[in-house]
């Protein structure tokens, strides 16, 4: 029995701007705070280059279903 993959989403509850931050410390089990933390310094450090890695991120990673809705890559049930 393979158990389910943890997922990377955007957090609904943990979140500032779009989640990004929240839902990367919620997948690494970290402090949001300092994952926001590791981003600021990283954009000031790097040039602004995690500006464009934070708002990529905002498209392409979904937020977390909501409770009563199946993942969007889990086909439905068979009835």
């Amino acid at each position: 029995m393979n158990p389910e993959p943890k997922r990377l989403f955007r957090s609904r509850t943990n979140r500032m701007l779009g989640g990004v931050c929240g839902g990367i410390a919620e997948f690494f089990v970290l402090d949001p705070t300092l994952v926001r933390l590791a981003f600021v310094l990283g954009t000031i450090l790097g040039f602004g280059a995690l500006v464009f890695v934070y708002l990529a991120m905002l498209i392409i990673v979904p937020e977390v279903p909501l409770s009563g809705e199946p993942p969007a890559s889990t086909p439905p049930a068979a009835v």
